[in-house]
């Protein structure tokens, strides 16, 4: 009888609005991209503008979503409607767009780290990846001493309430993207003792939002700058052709066979995050203490499981277990791309800009000065470590420090002529990246109770790291 009850209990009707939720909230996020293309197709003023398709499709959203939120007013209880709750998106749509901001960045990293990456470097193409890398972590830091300057600065003279760790969500936000600026930002929300970060995901969410519209706007300013000087070689040129090789590689399996190719992807991908979330929950369980800091580091455990499960496939292949080549590049680029599209449209989309009243200056100032800061250190690093392409290293690094690596990919393009190094520096950048990068991710976990130590540190940090990428300007061997 109790067994009967509680599978009538599992039941679903499948005309209810539970059972369209999810469906209905990725149409709507798929279907705004659609529309922001076209925009950006049609309208003389988008087309020239570089924001970015995914950027413009969230915007999108959340200008209706805050449309809606003001007609409807505040409910009685203080509360404020939200689109996205309505049936029609299943009663939580909100939740919903936090998870896909969420999981959309590990995913995209795993399908990023899948794919093959050939080719030897000599002395000196090495020195620049590497450089690449350090220079991703030290604007890292840059930002997170003056978004934290900053709030403490506040938090201490100006607005008495508020979280003075919150400034270390610039370069989260800034810096690695939407998914990783909601992970900080909940995790610093949901904490069980105080100081606790009220509104810390929707604050994440918006710097974040601040980021690819600075990329925007200082790529903007940049290619202006090198117009008027004549060093623009290529502008706005989309590649519509793509040739055999990058579709298919030599000795891959068939596109067509008894399993789709692109179910043989998604099924890595997807099974590598499987592992990934093993190992977090494992990890959490031996560190109760540690588990919002655990799965805040989804992307990295997700880079760790492709890596490992890349080695495994090489090692069968190797002993002749495997025959083919199971992994294709060119259809991890594409899962790669729509992750990172769903995980910023997403992102966009589940601001509640109503809430962010409180932090309105707080956000504009941090916006301003991170977007300043970062445009003149990676202008300055490229053009003392990259000279012989430093506007190509400039756009890309601008654009991945202020957005995600797709930014930066799209900034590049509308200067690269095809022949500047800057879009294989992006790719092998993160080895160094994600070894430099790995102490602040731990540094975020303590930010809250030692918010001004934490900035000191990061600043020690950032200064060690300058001397190690200007290593060749300091330490200048006398010729002999």
């Amino acid at each position: 009888m109790n067994l009967l009850v509680s599978s009538q209990e599992n039941l679903i009707n499948f005309w209810e609005s539970d059972a369209w939720g999810f469906i209905t909230i990725i149409a709507v996020l798929v279907c705004s991209l659609i529309v922001a293309n076209v925009l950006k197709k049609s309208v003389k003023f988008l087309e020239k503008s570089l924001i970015p398709t995914s950027v413009l499709g969230g915007m999108i959203l959340l200008i209706i979503s805050f449309v809606y939120t003001v007609i409807k007013g505040q409910n009685p209880d203080g509360t404020w409607e939200n689109i996205f709750n309505l049936d029609f998106f299943g009663g939580n749509g909100l939740r919903a767009l936090y998870i896909i901001a969420y999981h959309g960045l590990a995913i995209g990293f795993i399908a990023s780290t899948f794919k093959p990456q050939t080719g030897k470097f000599n002395r000196k193409r090495t020195a620049e990846v590497f450089n690449t890398g350090v220079t991703t972590v030290a604007t890292y830091l840059l930002q997170g001493v003056l978004g934290m300057g900053i709030t403490i600065l506040l938090g201490t003279f100006v607005m008495k309430d508020l979280f003075k760790a919150s400034g270390l969500i610039l370069p989260f936000g800034y810096g690695q993207g939407t998914g990783q600026a909601l992970n900080w930002g909940t995790a610093w929300e949901n904490r069980t003792q105080a100081p606790i970060f009220e509104g810390g995901a929707n604050f994440g969410l918006t710097v974040a939002a601040l980021g690819f519209l600075s990329a925007s706007i200082g790529g903007v300013i940049h290619l202006n700058i090198m117009k008027k000087k004549g060093r623009l070689k290529h502008i706005n040129v989309e590649s519509t052709a793509v040739d055999a090789s990058q579709i298919l590689a030599k000795n891959e399996t068939p596109f067509v066979e008894s399993i789709d190719k692109m179910s043989i992807q998604l099924g890595f991908v997807f099974g590598t995050y499987v592992i990934a979330y093993v190992l977090m929950w494992a990890l959490s369980k031996a560190i109760p203490s540690m588990t919002p800091t655990i799965y805040g580091f989804n992307f990295l455990f997700g880079v760790l499981g492709a890596v490992l499960v890349k080695n495994i496939l090489k090692g069968l292949k190797k002993c002749g277990a495997v025959k083919k080549e199971y992994i294709n590049g060119f259809l991890m680029d594409r899962i790669c791309g729509f992750a990172f599209d769903l995980m910023i449209v997403a992102g966009f989309a589940a601001i509640e800009l109503q809430l962010l009243v409180d932090y309105w200056h707080v956000l504009l100032i941090m916006g301003v000065v991170g977007a300043v800061s970062t445009y003149f250190y990676n202008s300055f690093v490229a053009k003392k470590l990259f000279p012989s392409y430093a506007d190509e290293q400039f756009m890309a690094m601008y654009g991945m420090l202020t957005g995600t690596a797709s930014t930066g990919m799209m900034l590049l393009r509308e200067v690269d002529d095809g022949t500047s190094l800057s879009q294989e520096n992006l790719v092998y950048q993160n080895l160094p990246a994600i070894v430099f990068g790995f102490p602040i991710m731990l540094l975020a976990a303590i930010a809250p109770e030692k918010p001004l130590e934490v900035c000191l540190i990061l600043l020690g940090f950032f200064v060690v790291l300058n001397i190690i990428l200007f290593r060749s300007f300091i330490f200048k061997r006398k010729k002999k």
